[in-house]
């Protein structure tokens, strides 16, 4: 009962001081909002259990060879196969290869991501249908019936959850010819792994995966891998079997496995893997929101610490008639409370659209934010930080007692700072700024990255360069019919005004990253190994004559591809600068020739591994990194091909997005079923590309702005109560002749070294963070010395110029009124 009559008193004595109420609630609703939203989206992406069955025994198993690719590498139909015959800790294995269809019978004509699995992949992975069946062992086997089952996603979101579609033949095309298929079901709501796909389908849809050389080639590697632990088997004793399969394997087919390439493999649970390439930067944001809290409360400390030495008196006097530690204190604790549970309420109130923003920011980097939900979590997090941040503001002030000597006389009515109370308000404002600096530094490297690679130059016009998605279609088609299908659409195409240049290509630079992997190996004339060396790897690209024009990179040396290329009996190519500069140093590199060693090569139908003459040079085309590199690149005549992909150039005058309308109805005039879809400049594809780190640095930019903008607020809070608690003792300096700028100069050098102070303990206590991230977090990387050096300066101008104005106010002070003070 006492208490509720110290919370009553509270609400009245702080509603006496409505701007510091408004003050403190508002700054803890911002630490206590941030760091609810970060630990939902943390604990949904993160935390959150699958909806898969059983997910503890459910593995993900990865190959991976970093000497010749930094990813990792799929594996091949006879490596399975291997692996079935041999590893017994595991009761069964799923298959699953992303493949690229074009998709008749579903409305509009368009390109979707499909993952194509065996029968038992369903099984393996513990998931069910919300409709109708899944893929099964029945629908295994090259006599089997097409199936396609539908993602929850695609089914809800594009074709609104309409329960129609079940049952319904779709016309499926691959580079490697067309099939039919029929929708069995569709899929629950869960995380497609390890590609976001529209739909899912057996392995008959795809002709491929029924080739000879899809099931006997063991370097052509496509399919990922997943299984299931067998009852009472721990993931280490996986993981040693894996490792001595595999390696017989190496060992037993060493052509396949050279020693260059580090051929390993690994497992991990499923949910790791899913989670793995956001767990830095969730756990980054979530240290950022951490240092937004404690700055927040070290704020509200500094204003609840001032307050009560204002209450000195208040407080002495209730010392005075009895009142003990304990009943002060308790006093503190109900206005404390009051504060930070009004604070708390508000920042879950403001964390909930918080959580749909960073959702949508976190869905780069995992695809389980796309279905995060808000839950109870949030509020049981605000109640713990308002709990936590209410007991420290009333443990922070120093009490009176009544036989106390120390503080403001009952006859007194100023106010006198005590050393302990002063040195407590500095070092508030002191872990304000240190954190702040932590926050800043961090938000000035990414700031520094991004315009680096903003400001990187890619050799090509990308503001003028439209490119489309126009995926070949083959169905009832000859390979000639194809290439006369591209060849027609770009003559219409030119024809249109500001159309300078149409050109076909099966990239689009940087959005298809990765399509052909690490590239292919090659040699050339005059070429030889050293002993144990592989053969050079290059990226194969097809193209049509004008592709370089279309993009705006000039060919330094030879031609371009013309209409007999392709089509003569000399199989011919262009290659990039740096291949020329590699494979012929010294030497003109036009007439000499190039040809395929990779054994993979074999198993992609329209390539020729004969020599083919170099007819042109051009400058590096890096359309595979952000930052481009050297990078080594033959050219193929797309009469050769192949013709993978499909993609459409168009370099214009006018406004490119203008083309889009007239393009697609060309297109669609020549072959109604034409899927016309992602258009974009090449400019736009780059910022789309970098949109992760745009974000990275929206992100921390703003935590790192609000950090900012309450320390100095505390900084200037703490100076002011200074000035106004020193207000006798400036005068008597005024009055013994102390110049005015002595007084401002003076306050804003306590601002000043205030602020080194926090920026000293912040790069301290920083450098040693990252130290200790760095040994969890292997992609951690310390900040340079630039983003550094430029934090420590705004921070310091920014604390003087917040000092300025408490530094005025001194200095404005009044003799006469400053010496009656007491």
């Amino acid at each position: 009962m006492s208490f509720l009559h110290d919370l009553s008193v509270a609400l009245r004595s702080l509603a006496r001081t409505k701007g510091l109420a408004v003050t403190v609630v508002l700054t803890l609703a911002l630490g206590i909002g941030a760091n609810a939203a970060i630990f939902s989206l943390v604990r949904g992406v993160l935390l959150r259990p699958l909806v898969n069955s059983d997910e503890e025994r459910l593995i993900y198993i990865q190959q991976s060879a970093p000497g010749i690719s930094p990813g990792g590498v799929p594996f091949s139909v006879p490596e399975i196969q291997d692996l079935r015959a041999s590893v017994k800790t595991l009761t069964s294995f799923g298959e699953f290869s992303t493949v690229g269809f074009t998709m008749i019978g579903l409305g509009e004509p368009r390109e979707v991501r499909a993952g194509v699995v065996d029968g038992s992949y369903f099984d393996v992975v513990g998931l069910h249908p919300v409709l109708g069946r899944l893929i099964g062992p029945q629908d295994d086997g090259p006599k089997a019936a097409g199936a396609v089952v539908l993602t929850y996603r695609f089914w809800s979101s594009t074709l609104k959850s309409d329960p129609s579609v079940m049952g319904k033949v779709l016309r499926l095309g691959s580079g490697f010819g067309d099939r039919s298929a029929t929708i069995v079901g569709v899929l629950e709501p869960s995380i497609q792994y390890p590609t976001d796909t529209e739909i899912i389908a057996n392995i008959v849809t795809s002709p491929h995966h029924l080739s000879a050389t899809m099931q006997n080639g063991r370097v052509h590697r496509m399919t990922e891998l997943f299984g299931r632990l067998a009852p009472g088997m721990e993931l280490e004793q996986v993981r040693a079997e894996l490792r001595a399969v595999h390696g017989a394997m190496v060992k037993a087919h060493p052509a396949e496995y050279p020693v260059q390439a580090k051929f390993r493999i690994e497992a991990k649970l499923l949910r790791d893997q899913i989670t793995s390439r956001a767990r830095t930067v969730l756990l980054v944001l979530l240290a950022a929101s951490a240092l937004v809290f404690v700055i927040a409360c070290s704020n509200v400390a500094n204003l609840i610490l001032s307050r009560t030495v204002r209450r000195e008196g208040e407080l002495s006097i209730r010392a005075a008639l009895g009142a003990t530690t304990g009943a002060l204190r308790r006093v503190l604790l109900a206005e404390s409370l009051l504060l930070c549970v009004a604070g708390a309420t508000l920042g879950v109130l403001s964390a909930r659209p918080m959580v749909d923003i960073l959702a949508r920011y976190a869905s780069r980097f995992s695809v389980r934010a796309l279905d995060l939900t808000v839950d109870s979590s949030m509020l049981w997090v605000g109640a713990g930080l308002a709990v936590v941040a209410a007991v420290l503001l009333a443990f922070v002030p120093r009490l009176p007692s009544a036989d106390s000597s120390q503080g403001i006389g009952l006859s007194s009515g100023s106010v006198r700072i005590t050393g302990s109370t002063n040195r407590r308000l500095r070092i508030f404002a002191v872990t304000q700024i240190a954190a702040s600096f932590v926050l800043l530094a961090g938000a000035s490297a990414l700031v520094k990255t991004l315009l680096s690679l903003q400001a990187v130059q890619t050799g090509f016009d990308t503001r003028h360069v439209l490119a489309i998605n126009v995926p070949a279609m083959s169905y009832g088609k000859t390979p000639q019919q194809v290439v006369d299908f591209y060849k027609e659409s770009m003559r219409r195409i030119e024809a249109l005004p500001g159309v300078n240049k149409t050109a076909f290509g099966i990239v689009v630079p940087w959005r298809d990253a990765g399509s052909f992997g690490p590239g292919f190996q090659f040699s050339a004339d005059g070429h030889l190994r050293g002993p144990g060396e592989e053969d050079p790897r290059a990226q194969l690209r097809t193209i049509s004559p004008g592709f370089f024009a279309a993009l705006g990179a000039p060919i330094i040396a030879g031609r371009d591809f013309n209409a007999l290329d392709g089509q003569s009996k000399e199989p011919v190519v262009i290659v990039s600068q740096t291949l020329a500069q590699r494979m012929f140093p010294n030497q003109d590199a036009v007439n000499r020739h190039v040809f395929w060693t990779d054994p993979v090569m074999k198993f992609i139908p329209g390539i020729n591994t004969a020599p083919h003459r170099i007819i042109g040079v051009t400058v590096d085309i890096d359309d595979e990194h952000v930052v481009p590199g050297p990078i080594l690149t033959v050219y193929n005549p797309f009469e050769e091909g192949p013709m993978f992909g499909g993609r459409l150039f168009i370099h214009t005058s006018a406004n490119p997005y203008s083309l889009v309308t007239p393009i697609t109805r060309i297109i669609r005039e020549m072959s109604v079923d034409q899927p016309v879809e992602r258009a974009a400049t090449l400019e736009d594809v780059r910022a789309e590309v970098l949109t992760p780190d745009r974000l990275n640095t929206v992100v921390f930019g703003v935590f790192a702005a609000v950090a900012l903008a309450i320390a100095l607020v505390g900084v200037a809070g703490v100076l002011a109560f200074s000035v106004s608690a020193r207000t006798r003792e400036f005068g008597i300096r005024l009055a013994l002749g102390s110049q005015p700028r002595h007084l401002l100069t003076g306050v804003v050098a306590e601002g000043a070294v205030m602020a080194a102070a926090g920026i000293v303990a912040g790069a301290v206590s920083g450098y040693a963070l990252a130290r200790l991230a760095g040994s969890y977090f292997l992609d951690m990387q310390m900040p340079s010395t630039a983003p550094v050096v430029a934090s420590a300066v705004v921070l310091l101008a920014a604390a003087v110029v917040a000092s300025a104005l408490p530094a005025a106010r001194a200095a404005r002070i009044n003799v006469t009124e400053a010496l009656r003070s007491e």
